[in-house]
């Protein structure tokens, strides 16, 4: 089966990872058990994700000149993430995450994007020959709007299908969901977005109803444990997903992402590809890290083989 090719415009972020019993409260200090580094930011992941189950993925994005970043950039290589398209920048910081982790596998993230922000329009122009070479283009919101509204735009202009996940939250204007081929909100990002509170899956069917309203051709809730909805113009229907022992949730939204991507790209059915996505997202939060979490396509297929068949609801 030949390789799909997916381009990620995106972000890099050096994971920096505090365990503890549980998250301090507001002027608290609490003692932690474990500290850890790891490479991440939801593009990164999402790179990573998609290359270790078999796609050919080329990363663009910016690093800073310095430690964190020579750090990502090995990491990345090491994958086989193609980053002739990854720029310095000598005067901002490679952009981190500050996550304290607690002993039930729950996160709290604060994100400093550093050069993240500093990936502009004439960055992305650069970039714009190589849009038509690829299968699909994966975005996230750790970079600015405007760069990924008109990334979104490009993509549309060349034929070329858009998965976003839009996190970090925030608002997004109707031009750039009207160029998604698919959004991929949870619970909480799918509640900012429309208003509705995501406790089950007949408010998530509300919730895509209503985003599918504002342009996506589809719209898929993740719901962790409870596996995801996806939303079309002719079809909802939610896909279980698969039980496991939770270590760590951080990316398990990115290796959701990363693993739709690579069967949207491969042309099998959305209803596959979630179902397919499930099983990895489920893979990760079994591990900690984020990028260490990252199954490959050969640990999928083992994982797939144990589980019973989950049968989707229509």
């Amino acid at each position: 089966m030949k390789r799909p090719r997916i381009l990620v415009i995106g972000s890099f972020m050096m994971d920096l990872v505090v365990r503890a019993p549980r998250a301090p409260r507001e002027g608290e200090t609490i003692i932690g058990s474990s500290f850890n580094r790891f490479p991440g930011g939801k593009g990164a992941n999402q790179a990573v994700a998609a290359a270790r189950l078999g796609a050919a993925v080329t990363m663009a994005g910016k690093l800073g000149e310095d430690v964190f970043g020579e750090q990502m950039l090995a990491a990345l290589q090491k994958e086989g993430v193609c980053t002739k398209h990854i720029l310095r920048d000598p005067e901002t910081s490679t952009g981190i995450g500050s996550i304290v982790l607690d002993d039930q596998g729950r996160n709290r993230i604060v994100v400093v994007p550093g050069a993240n922000l500093k990936y502009d329009l004439a960055d992305l122009a650069a970039l714009e020959p190589e849009i038509a070479g690829h299968d699909l283009i994966m975005l996230q919101l750790e970079m600015t709007l405007e760069v990924v509204t008109a990334a979104a735009k490009l993509g549309q202009r060349y034929g070329v299908p858009v998965v976003l996940d839009p996190a970090p939250a925030q608002a997004l204007p109707e031009e750039l969901l009207q160029a998604v081929a698919c959004l991929t909100p949870n619970e909480t990002e799918a509640q900012l977005l429309t208003g509705i509170s995501v406790t089950d899956v007949d408010s998530a069917r509300k919730a895509a109803d209503l985003l599918l309203e504002k342009g996506p051709q589809a719209v898929i809730i993740t719901m962790g444990e409870k596996g995801a909805l996806l939303a079309t113009g002719e079809r909802t229907v939610h896909i279980p997903g698969f039980p496991v022992q939770t270590v760590d949730t951080v990316a398990a939204g990115d290796a959701f992402s990363g693993a739709l991507a690579t069967r949207i790209a491969h042309g099998v059915s959305l209803e596959e590809a979630v179902q397919y996505a499930n099983a990895v997202g489920a893979l990760a939060v079994t591990r900690p890290g984020a990028i260490p979490s990252l199954p490959t396509a050969e640990e999928v297929a083992d994982f797939l083989a144990s589980q019973k068949a989950l049968q989707p609801v229509y």
